[in-house]
């Protein structure tokens, strides 16, 4: 069971767009304008999904348990329809649902009933922890514009565990993202209840009093492998059905307030001691302390300003070690928090797509990085301040941003100043078209002004077919030419069968220098086909997946650089494990030398080789998960073996260790090498708002051995406690670890709304 969708041509749509009726260009239909009081659910022929919400006269009491009145007075939502494993019927676990608001907040409530509640999966209290997925949960998305294509995400577990995200264009998510809510659970003998508190202050919206959203619940009942959704969701996009916002349901009679202030403010202060290598074995510790301060206002009810003085992110986790056998930079994600709200805004030429584990790093720039700001070969550089806007004004996604950073010696950094502008426009019902300018200009003596720009397209049709495309140019000083890059995209992602198509060009001297480029002067065609039927014949068996793919690059001049053809055969299990085995054939053609590691070089020449990989994922119903996997073959005229685990121990669901290990072992005819990463993240939570973490990291390659302890306490909505131990140890003289950098930092912020 999928829902409508526009069968309009592009062009005859993009026509009508302006004079389509509203109802049209969403999904609704003129005939499905909501239940009437007291129904709270109505469903039409085409099976479209209209829920109402409800006012209540007292705020409700948050505490997982059925106590107020009005879940006695109101009748629940019900009815949700399965995506997984039997797409269309209706669930076999049954959800009740409330919608409530009041002048402060949105409640949502779900009685979550259970045959089996002794099965159900629970065991990640940690906020944020990418593991909440993978236990049973409600997860709930608000489309509070009504567009169609971009959310606000809700995830929480049996436990409270707590997980918010930002959705934007259906694709891209932000999962580092957050905001102030809270929610209360308990688990009876038929199942479990959860009470969701969002206050309107955390969410953006039109202006104006009744309004119209959409909205999409999904429930996880991970012992059996099923999902299911208030308003059904193809089987196609797996685990990322909640992102299909164009498939969500129509919420009605919402009346957000229409004039409380939305300003924020959010000082901190800290105070620490760093420790820097010295000549002598006994480092000296200086003793440091600061203050700064946020703050967000919203300029309208859909549109927000945020500031910063004096910004600080010594709480933010390190960056997980990664081990490099190719000659291109690595890829490291934005995790620093005022980054990360409106960061899909800024997201240029659709970089999001569905890329699996493992898969080959993309070769796709990224012309704004925001980790090119505050950061200079791995050193922080001091922001002194900035500011940023982000929000929708009618049809019109706008990102507007401005950082100011000081000098580092320490970095080599000159104090510099960076601007972003970014504009998308929706067009049709799931599509969009954009500008995009970004300038970096060092205020003394330096290298002058960079800057980038570019427009980018990306169209969705019906369920699974998109087409996206993108141009941009550079301007840097000293590079008169050659500075272009340009790609075009086209993809259909369906349940049985895929297909992806795409044409990258980078010219040499393209040089976003607010962006990434992993890969400059080259033109990519690569071509993906995948089969994937669902056997119903044997009943462990959920999919076998069929997919070829073919890479080509060559040089802007022909002068062809890599080949990879690649075959895999993959297995999805009921039981939610999951096997596949992939055959690469590559040719990797170097045109200047290459150390791979240190004192080995390998020659200019053209390199012909294969390998097989096999991984086996265990699923998380164990209390032993991960994916294990082996490869074995050729690389560069030599062998290359390579074994890694990474995985998930919970010994309670307040205690677990996340254990990672590869080890590669390559014999090349320049000499034989090991590269070995081991690391271990080790949580153990007090409460879904207290958590203390410890990672440790030893990477052979850079000689490095890494230890990140970081405690936090949101000792209220928005307002953290943060106790951060950081060292960095070099283990290449001798292997003995010699101490390069250490921190200690008190860090305490507090959340003031008005």
């Amino acid at each position: 069971m999928t829902p409508a969708v526009n069968r309009a041509g592009p062009v005859v749509a993009l026509l009508l767009a302006t004079a389509t009726p509203a109802w049209a260009q969403s999904g609704d239909a003129p005939g499905n304008r909501g239940p009437v009081p007291p129904a709270v659910v109505a469903r039409d022929a085409e099976g479209r999904v209209t829920v109402r919400a409800v006012r209540v006269a007292e705020p409700i009491v948050a505490d997982g348990r059925l106590d107020d009145p009005v879940y006695r007075e109101v009748p629940p939502i019900d009815g949700f329809i399965q995506q997984l494993p039997d797409e269309g019927a209706p669930a076999t676990e049954p959800t009740d649902l409330w919608i409530l608001f009041d002048d402060r907040n949105v409640y949502l409530t779900a009685r979550c009933w259970d045959s089996q509640p002794e099965r159900i999966i629970a065991n990640e209290m940690t906020r944020d922890s990418r593991n909440l997925w993978r236990n049973d949960g409600i997860s709930v998305v608000f489309d509070t514009f009504h567009d169609r294509r971009n959310a606000i995400s809700f995830l929480a577990n049996p436990l409270g565990g707590l997980f918010d995200s930002l959705v934007t264009d259906e694709n891209a998510v932000n999962t580092d993202w957050n905001t102030v809510w809270d929610a209360r659970t308990s688990i009876f003998d038929q199942g479990w209840i959860i009470e969701m508190v969002i206050p309107f202050k955390s969410l953006r919206y039109q202006p104006g009093g009744a309004q119209t959203w959409g909205i999409n619940v999904s429930r996880r009942v991970q012992w059996k492998n099923e999902s299911s959704y208030l308003s059904p969701v193809p089987a196609s996009l797996d685990r990322r059905g909640i992102l299909q916002i164009s498939a969500a349901a129509t919420l009605v009679g919402i009346e957000p307030p229409t004039t409380s202030r939305n300003l924020e403010l959010k000082p901190y202060g800290i105070t620490g001691a760093l420790a820097e290598q010295q000549d002598t074995p006994d480092p000296r510790n200086d003793f440091t302390g600061d203050a700064g301060f946020d703050v967000k206002y919203g300029l309208t009810r859909s549109l927000v300003a945020d500031f910063t003085v004096n910004t600080d992110f010594a709480q933010v986790e390190a960056d997980e070690q990664q081990v490099n056998l190719t000659r291109f930079s690595l890829f490291f994600p934005e995790k620093r928090e005022f980054f990360l709200e409106g960061q899909g805004i800024f997201a240029f030429g659709d970089p999001g797509g569905t890329r699996r584990q493992n898969a080959r790093p993309s070769d796709t720039p990224v012309i704004f990085f925001s980790r090119r700001i505050g950061l200079e070969d791995g050193e922080d550089v001091p922001i002194r301040a900035g500011g940023r806007v982000t929000g929708r004004a009618g049809p019109f996604s706008i990102g507007l941003l401005n950082i100011q950073t000081g000098d580092s010696e320490t970095a080599e950094a000159l104090s510099t100043n960076f601007s972003v502008i970014r504009l998308k426009r929706d067009l049709l019902r799931r599509s969009n078209i954009g500008l995009i300018y970004t300038r970096r200009s060092r205020l003394t003596d330096g290298d002058g002004v960079n800057q980038a720009y570019g427009a980018d397209a990306n169209f969705r049709f019906y369920e699974n077919v998109n087409l996206s495309s993108y141009y941009a140019r550079t301007d840097t000083p000293g590079f008169d030419e050659g500075d272009a890059s340009f790609r075009g995209r086209f993809e259909y992602t369906g349940d049985r069968y895929g297909a992806e198509l795409e044409h990258l060009t980078v010219d040499e001297q393209f040089n976003p220098e607010i962006g990434f480029v992993r890969r400059d002067d080259f033109r990519r065609n690569f071509a993906q086909l995948r089969f994937s039927p669902r056997p119903r014949s044997v009943r462990w068996l959920r999919r076998i997946i069929y997919q070829g793919s073919f890479d080509y690059i060559t040089d802007t001049d022909g002068v062809l650089e890599t080949r990879e053809g690649k075959a895999r055969f993959e297995l999805e299990l009921e039981n939610n494990d999951k096997w596949h085995v992939e055959y690469t054939d590559a040719f990797e053609g170097l045109q200047e030398g290459f150390e791979i590691v240190d004192g080995i070089i390998l020659p200019v020449g053209g390199y012909n080789f294969g390998d097989v990989r096999t991984e086996y994922e265990l699923g998380p119903q164990r209390r032993i998960s991960g994916r294990v996997s082996l490869l074995r073959g050729g690389f560069f005229g030599g062998a290359r073996t390579e074994a890694a685990y990474q995985g998930r121990v919970v010994v309670t669901p307040q205690l677990a260790v996340e254990p990672r290990i590869a080890v590669n072992d390559v014999d090349l005819a320049e000499g034989p090498f090991t590269t070995t990463l081991v690391g271990a993240r080790t949580s153990y939570t007090f409460s879904p708002r207290m958590f203390a973490a410890a990672l440790v990291q030893y990477n052979s390659s850079n000689a490095t051995l890494d230890t990140n302890i970081r405690f936090r306490w949101e000792y209220q909505p928005g307002s953290d406690l943060f106790v951060v131990y950081s060292s960095g140890r070099d283990t290449g003289l001798d292997g003995f670890p010699r101490l390069q950098n250490r921190s200690f930092v008190i860090k305490v912020t507090r959340l003031l709304r008005f």
